[in-house]
């Protein structure tokens, strides 16, 4: 049965952030995730979790300084011991909030490193966190982003993800599908999800162009959602989208699956 949660960093952005949390368990939503809870109390989120019935499905490693367009560490040479901080950071929310995976964020490939050490600090911080989260029963997850959204982002493709888990050598990273990244950077979703299902721990989806909700773009989504049921995928799918309109009016979509 497809599981639907809401990221609360793009869905009812109307509202305050900890107000968003009421919006959508009341829209229907079981579980939530976002890019980062730092910025609050961990014990006032896992109070919303508590109060509203909802599950922490996931949230990201810290992930440098967003607001000035960083979008992740793990692969800049200079960073190493930030990264390591930021994974017992990360581990301390998680188990506050319940949440049992924790995604990285490999970052913008920097213009002055070699490639082989970007990739060999990648390869290092992700063995790294895999084992830290090992050690408290919480999975990694790894997301390819498509180039369009975040020039230079460093992982950018389903196999390039899958070559970094392998490298890692753990069986504790997974991958992150994000059907809206990939449709824009490889395109062929079903047959690529099936092929790689044993790896695929939590999926995300928009649709293209614009990022909006299912139902806006080329996406198809019916399609989709019964060929998850039918290969067995059994995990959530983020809603990580942004609302063509207000968010509880573009639900319309998701009512079969909430």
């Amino acid at each position: 049965m497809t599981k639907l949660c809401a990221n609360l960093t793009m869905l009812f952005s109307e509202v305050d952030f900890p107000d968003r949390f009421a919006h959508a368990a009341n829209a229907g939503f079981k579980g939530v995730e976002y890019l980062f809870p730092y910025a609050y109390d961990k014990q006032q989120l896992a109070e919303r979790l508590e109060q509203h019935g909802l599950t922490q499905v996931l949230h990201n490693l810290p992930a440098g300084d967003w607001a000035s367009g960083e979008r992740g560490i793990a692969c800049l040479p200079d960073r190493v011991g930030e990264f390591q901080d930021g994974v017992g950071t990360a581990i301390e929310y998680a188990r506050a909030l319940g949440c049992k995976q924790l995604n990285v964020l490999a970052g913008i490939a920097p213009a002055d490193a070699a490639p082989e050490t970007i990739r060999e600090t990648l390869v290092a911080n992700v063995k790294f966190a895999a084992q830290a989260l090992a050690a408290v029963d919480i999975r990694l997850l790894i997301e390819p982003i498509n180039t369009y959204d975040i020039p230079g982002f460093y992982v950018n493709r389903t196999q390039q993800a899958l070559d970094l888990i392998a490298a890692s050598g753990s069986d504790n990273v997974f991958l992150q599908y994000d059907i809206y990244h990939m449709q824009r950077m490889e395109g062929e979703l079903a047959a690529t999800i099936e092929k790689h299902l044993p790896n695929i721990a939590h999926m995300q989806l928009a649709d293209n162009p614009g990022r909006h909700e299912p139902g806006t773009g080329e996406i198809n989504y019916p399609f989709l959602f019964a060929h998850l049921e039918k290969i067995g995928y059994g995990g959530w799918i983020g809603c990580e989208y942004k609302p063509a309109a207000a968010t509880a009016a573009g639900l319309g979509w998701a009512a079969n699956y909430l």
